[in-house]
């Protein structure tokens, strides 16, 4: 009397392809993070890579701690920064953030 009967709900039209076409936007959404998010930061880890493989005595640099110094030494894992005339410091080639252009820690 108070309760009404409940029926099964029709099956959407087009079967599987009414499936997919739920799922589109949360798989337009995933591609677009991909593009924006995920590609540009391992372009940039690999830009890094190539800078720390690439560095050489006479390279001047910046840490990750602000530090500007010129390689004089370097390692495997470890290079040899020289931050004042006869100061050295040893760090992990990790550390590096940033290579300077040539003459730059004169000019400071």
């Amino acid at each position: 009397m108070f309760i009404s009967n409940a029926y099964a709900q029709a099956a959407a039209p087009g079967g599987a392809a009414g499936g997919l076409m739920s799922f589109l936007p949360i798989i337009l959404m995933f591609v677009v993070l991909y593009f924006l998010m995920i590609r540009p930061q391992m372009k940039r880890q690999k830009e890094q890579k190539a800078m720390i493989d690439g560095l050489a005595k006479g390279d001047e640099i910046v840490t990750a701690g602000g530090v500007v110094g010129k390689v004089t030494k370097v390692s495997d894992g470890y290079v040899t920064v020289e931050v004042a005339e006869g100061t050295e410091i040893v760090m992990q080639k990790a550390a590096v953030t940033l290579l300077l252009p040539k003459g730059t820690i004169k000019a400071l």
